[in-house]
């Protein structure tokens, strides 16, 4: 009975624990610390956090892709390894990220592709290297998890945006330049394409809640998120505009997935959400099931922060680029995110 006691009282601190992180780290948060424009003619390394690509193509075009937008293109050491699913051990992908933030001749960092395996190497990276050799670092889906852990751990502004392996578009193209290369304090908006239709289907925002506010994004996969609760790695939520997106997962895990955000105290925190895509997110088999819209609504509307649905971010093909750890100004009847600085120097 005692040892039964011992392990109850241990599981309710331990649980306990885990809702810390948004008030707690807000508290030890280091400043917003913004890394250098990209200039054509830079270096940027590409790096594979998470899982390996089989084939050479990939590798060939991503980079004539980055040769396409005016830089020159170094492989991390580890870039073409494997281990498992993963690329490479997660000593060698923690090394590369290092390695490439500890050399001077790099001047960007983006992740090859997503996937998974992110979180496993969160606690061996240097976070102290980075926090003096300040770069860009992008990535989206499963590089949720670096680019959250860095900013959190140093306050560096990462970007969440197209992988080096994603369909960089026109409109994808633009807003990376902007907000990267250029330095603008652009306002986020989706584009309204003419499809030759009266009423276009395509860009369209749903606002849950309408209203305005102000806060450093933080966020990305729902799912990678969700795998960083309690850990050290997880950001401040304190007084932030959080970007939720998801891919391939049942409506009753999103359910299950927000409902843990909610009872770990994260909406509370919160100064606004802005829902991206959740690309083939369906009933799973033998479910009966709310909608997404039903979900959202249960867990937004009660809110008394701005909410809208539909950014241009997550697993589509026209992505903003979007600077974690900076602060925006949302409007959710206007579906916008406005930059309230360059997220660059």
């Amino acid at each position: 009975m005692t040892n039964r006691r011992q392990f109850t009282a241990a599981l309710g601190s331990l649980l306990a624990a885990a809702s810390l992180p948004p008030a707690a780290s807000a508290q030890s948060a280091p400043g917003m610390l913004r890394a250098p424009r990209l200039k054509p003619g830079d270096t940027i390394a590409m790096i594979n956090p998470s899982s390996a690509i089989y084939e050479r193509e990939p590798y060939a075009v991503a980079t004539e892709l980055l040769q396409a937008l005016g830089f020159k293109v170094r492989e991390a050491p580890h870039l073409r390894a494997r281990y498992g699913h993963f690329a490479g051990s997660d000593r060698e992908r923690a090394d590369d990220v290092n390695a490439m933030f500890a050399d001077r001749n790099v001047h960007g960092i983006l992740a090859m592709t997503g996937g998974s395996g992110g979180n496993r190497m969160l606690p061996l990276l240097d976070y102290e290297l980075i926090r003096h050799n300040p770069k860009f670092l992008g990535g989206f889906s499963d590089i949720t998890a670096l680019i959250n852990a860095v900013h959190a751990k140093t306050g560096l502004v990462t970007f969440h945006g197209p992988v080096a392996d994603s369909e960089w578009n026109p409109f994808s193209v633009e807003h990376f330049k902007r907000v990267v290369v250029g330095a603008e304090a652009l306002t986020l908006k989706n584009p309204q394409d003419d499809d030759g239709v009266l009423v276009s289907k395509s860009g369209r925002i749903t606002t849950i809640r309408a209203g305005i506010a102000r806060g450093p994004l933080v966020g990305g996969n729902l799912t990678v998120l969700m795998a960083m609760a309690g850990s050290a790695y997880w950001p401040s939520f304190k007084g932030a505009i959080l970007l939720l997106e998801d891919v391939n997962e049942h409506i009753y895990r999103v359910d299950r997935m927000l409902s843990t955000l909610k009872n770990a105290g994260v909406f509370d925190a919160l100064a606004g959400v802005v829902l991206g895509a959740f690309t083939n997110c369906e009933p799973g088999d033998g479910f009966g099931t709310l909608t997404l819209d039903e979900v959202f609504d249960d867990y937004f509307k009660p809110l008394n922060i701005p909410v809208y649905r539909g950014a241009q971010f997550g697993h589509i093909k026209k992505k903003f680029t979007l600077p974690i750890g900076l602060p925006v100004e949302m409007d959710a009847a206007a579906g916008t995110m406005r930059l309230l600085s360059p997220a660059v120097l």
